[in-house]
């Protein structure tokens, strides 16, 4: 069955204000595809244009190759799932995922069928006859799930489900989410402002700002080769030093970043001579030391220590900041805020795009 959404052309406007720009978008069939993007960036907003809730000021939503125009939320081949997951708490975890099915005139023997499969399908067997109020906020989300699932939607919408949880059950319920997903071959949609969790579960991330796509990719491709300073700066964290063009050519660029001197990186597409651009360096992407193609001297200000990693903030000439991040294991003692220290990276590390870094 095609369960493809296709968002053609739509444009969703409040008044004079336009919440999503013009956006053509195909999320495949059995896909788990997130929107990224900060608050008010226009994820929800088109979360329920696929949904039915709200109907795009221009362009259609096609779900499996049909246009949706016309189509109530209740008549559309989807389910959702809210950030509040709206459980019904006086109803027990049964019948909680049985009432989209009861609503539709299904019988008690069937529902009944249906509500032990998925209860198994979340492990969460033999917890049809609990009450809502007696699970705990992961068991929550799987009866949520398993609710959403009942009434076999080609599409599931998930609205920053995993937002109000721990970071412990955040993570755990990731993995179980992308499994129930891989079982199911459901498309699912999901929409979150948390890059951990979009680069973790997803086939393909869309990164939104100010209503605008920004970059449709892989979380590898994203998070590698990002085509916007917006891109590069929301995902994962980022060095972004700004400079003026000096020559771009064979897939990598040169700018002058003044008192820093002149530094490379790849490109996507050459940039002229002469235009403002941002080298983009991942913390994880600095060596200590001058072993590599470029060397920026910095001092140090803080480190930070992080479990499994460190964060060192320093700062270089022209007040630079610069942040680098290095296993635990290589602490030491010395690492004192004002010691001076040399940095150094491989062009091939860095990512040159045109435009400044306040441009995002």
């Amino acid at each position: 069955m095609d369960s493809s959404v296709h968002l053609d052309d739509v444009v969703m406007r409040f008044g004079d204000f336009t919440a999503v720009q013009k956006m053509d978008l195909k999320i495949e069939s059995g896909e788990f595809f997130s929107f990224l993007g900060p608050s008010g960036c226009g994820k929800t907003t088109i979360l329920n244009m696929v949904s039915g809730f709200l109907d795009p000021s221009e362009g259609a939503v096609r779900i499996g190759g049909k246009d949706m125009r016309g189509v109530p939320a209740n008549k559309r081949p989807t389910s959702m799932i809210f950030q509040n997951l709206a459980l019904f708490p006086l109803m027990t975890v049964a019948e909680n995922i049985e009432f989209g099915l009861e609503v539709r005139g299904v019988s008690k023997a069937e529902r009944k069928k249906t509500s032990d499969r998925l209860l198994e399908l979340v492990a969460l067997e033999g917890s049809g006859t609990k009450k809502v109020s007696e699970l705990s906020g992961g068991q929550k989300q799987r009866i949520a799930i398993a609710r959403a699932l009942a009434v076999e939607p080609q599409v599931l919408l998930l609205d920053e489900p995993l937002s109000a949880l721990d970071l412990k059950l955040r993570q755990h319920m990731r993995t179980e989410l992308k499994e129930i997903q891989r079982k199911t071959g459901i498309t699912f949609i999901y929409i979150t402002h948390d890059q951990g969790e979009a680069l973790t579960m997803s086939d393909r991330v869309a990164v939104m700002s100010a209503g605008k796509l920004q970059q449709v990719a892989d979380p590898i491709a994203l998070y590698r080769d990002p085509q916007t300073s917006f891109v590069a700066s929301f995902v994962g964290e980022n060095n972004g030093i700004s400079g003026t063009v000096v020559e771009s050519r064979n897939g990598e660029a040169i700018i002058d970043a003044g008192v820093l001197g002149k530094l490379a990186g790849r490109v996507a597409e050459p940039i002229a001579p002469g235009a403002r651009a941002t080298l983009f360096i991942r913390p994880e992407s600095f060596q200590l030391g001058e072993g590599a193609d470029f060397v920026l001297p910095t001092t140090l200000e803080e480190v930070n220590f992080e479990g499994s990693y460190l964060t060192l903030n320093s700062q270089s000439a022209g007040a630079q900041s610069l942040a680098i991040q290095l296993a635990a294991n290589q602490y030491t003692e010395d690492m004192v805020a004002g010691r001076a220290m040399s940095l150094s990276y491989r062009a091939q590390d860095a990512i040159v795009i045109a435009g400044e870094a306040s441009d995002v």
